[in-house]
């Protein structure tokens, strides 16, 4: 999707993170960029609920109406500031995975996505007060590679509470690398945010240095 942007305001406007992801604000971070994360107020498993009560969303659009519900959360608040939605979702054909609630649905996605390829969809919104400033959707495919029962064991115990916190019950960065056999797609949309698109949007909007 090309990313739309609107004018802002020349004075260089405070960055909120509207994510308790700690993986994104370390992207941000490492990437030299000052923000502030105040993560928005909502169940996330409602929203995607009642917005697939109103008919079948493809993932793309379903993790972008995420991302704009978390940015409106917070950009209500902070009218002058340029605030980050963003989601992730996780599709195995038109079939999309939430975050595991415990071990045994960790165990269950994961033999779900054993010797398969999923796709991992990332969005991201800018909004100012009301405005949209810049969109954003990426998607990265990987292809898990057919691990023994043994295996899927060892790595659910060495993991630990870590498997929660992510879709799929991996994470890419860490002990999750080992669960793939391929991956074809940026590294930064499979993290959870596409990066250099969102960089480009902060620097054409002023928020920080060209």
């Amino acid at each position: 999707m090309k990313t739309v942007l609107k004018e802002v305001p020349a004075a260089a406007p405070e960055i909120i993170l509207a994510s308790a992801s700690a993986i994104r604000a370390a992207l941000l971070a490492n990437a030299g960029v000052k923000i502030r994360c105040q993560p928005a107020d909502i169940d996330e498993r409602a929203v995607q609920t009642e917005l697939s009560a109103a008919g079948t969303l493809p993932p793309a659009e379903m993790a972008l109406a995420l991302a704009k519900a978390k940015a409106r959360a917070v950009a209500a608040a902070h009218p002058g500031a340029i605030v980050i939605g963003a989601d992730q979702i996780l599709a195995l054909g038109l079939e999309i995975f939430s975050k595991p609630n415990n071990a045994g649905e960790a165990r269950l996605q994961l033999m779900r996505l054993r010797g398969r390829a999923h796709t991992l969809v990332s969005a991201f919104v800018c909004l100012q007060g009301d405005r949209v400033i810049a969109e954003q959707i990426a998607s990265a495919e990987l292809a898990m590679r057919d691990f023994s029962d043994a295996f899927l064991d060892a790595y659910l115990e060495q993991a630990g509470n870590g498997v929660l916190s992510s879709v799929g019950a991996y994470q890419l960065e860490g002990l999750g690398a080992q669960l793939f056999e391929r991956i074809d797609g940026d590294y930064f949309t499979v993290l959870g945010l596409p990066l250099l698109p969102l960089l480009a949007v902060l620097r054409r909007a002023g928020a920080i240095r060209q």
